[in-house]
């Protein structure tokens, strides 16, 4: 219970800090000229969208890791390898994605890294990732908790972390098209987490796992207050590529790598859409959906943006609280 009290007060701490936080920072962006470049297949539907800024995500970024700094500095963290490999995950793919949104601005297009140079640092991150899970004394174990199946993989554990770090990112990468989907969608699945990391006893740094997913719970709902529609700010691929592989790290840290499925269900669905109609359209030469992923399908169908958005976080919500039944009571 204690562990809960001190993650619900790190979330107050996180969010007063995000909005102080955000009121600096998007007029600075705006100075900037920081806008978001929206796709020739939007421009339409979105047209009084552009210029918004973007890089957003340094709103729940920043904010998050100041607040650990300050619990760590005051004696009430402590740094081990699982919050370590969970700080080098969200710093690096927050560079990774700086960079990509750095250059996209720069350029005037949104041609930013290339793929190559992308998957690059995402592996740095994972073999950095991989050597500091097995120096922790963590067995490369595939483990479904509720069939109490565990699958010894050995050095092929490497090739999942990459793997997971690279799907969930990209994932919410894909899902982040709409105000506030993005970012109400992780504040969900974070939470989550961060409920079972408190129920994860065997795992060292469970606490501190605990309290910096309720960190970013806080900072993220600091954020949404300035993305939901009309969004004043976007998170960019500096944010979305950052919480897809922390929700990745998180998942393969607490043993619930198939779980995250179930947790990121609506960022699987979006993922899947995007993966059918690129190879449904070349086998037929046909669209499956009107357009991927599939919240624009929606919006092209005349639902509201924020409709959508709700029924998307509805979805997320209800999928979370399935997982957590199958984590804590099955």
């Amino acid at each position: 219970m204690l562990i809960l009290t001190k993650s619900v007060l790190a979330l107050m701490i996180s969010f007063l800090i995000s909005v102080l936080f955000a009121v600096i920072v998007i007029p600075l962006l705006r100075k900037l000229h920081a806008g978001q470049r929206l796709s020739i297949y939007l421009e339409e539907a979105h047209k009084k969208k552009q210029g918004t800024p973007t890089m957003g995500g340094i709103i729940f970024i920043i904010p998050t890791l100041f607040a650990y700094l300050l619990l760590f500095l005051m004696g009430k963290v402590t740094i081990n390898i699982s919050i370590l490999i969970v700080l080098i995950t969200f710093i690096g793919y927050a560079f990774i994605g700086f960079l990509d949104d750095y250059l996209i601005i720069k350029r005037h297009n949104n041609k930013g890294l290339s793929e190559s140079q992308k998957l690059l640092g995402q592996l740095m991150i994972a073999v950095l990732f991989f050597y500091l899970f097995s120096i922790g004394g963590n067995e490369p174990l595939l483990w479904i908790h509720t069939f109490g199946i565990k699958i010894n993989i050995g050095w092929w554990y490497g090739l999942f972390i990459l793997f997971v770090l690279v799907a969930s990112s990209n994932a919410v990468n894909l899902t982040d098209g709409l105000d506030g989907l993005a970012g109400g969608l992780s504040v969900i699945a974070f939470l989550t987490f961060g409920i079972i990391s408190i129920n994860t006893g065997w795992l060292e740094g469970y606490e501190e796992l605990s309290i910096f997913a309720f960190l970013l719970v806080g900072s993220l709902l600091g954020f949404l207050v300035f993305n939901v529609s009309p969004a004043q700010v976007f998170m960019g691929d500096t944010g979305s590529l950052c919480l897809g592989a922390t929700l990745g790290t998180y998942a393969i840290l607490t043993r619930h790598e198939l779980l995250l499925i179930i947790i990121g269900f609506v960022f699987v669905m979006e993922t899947v859409s995007v993966i059918l109609q690129r190879y449904y359209y070349k086998l037929t030469h046909k669209r499956l959906f009107l357009m991927a992923p599939i919240h624009h399908t929606f919006e092209k169908m005349g639902w509201n943006e924020r409709n959508i958005v709700k029924l998307f976080w509805i979805i997320g919500l209800i999928a979370s609280l399935i997982s957590l039944l199958f984590s804590t009571w099955i």
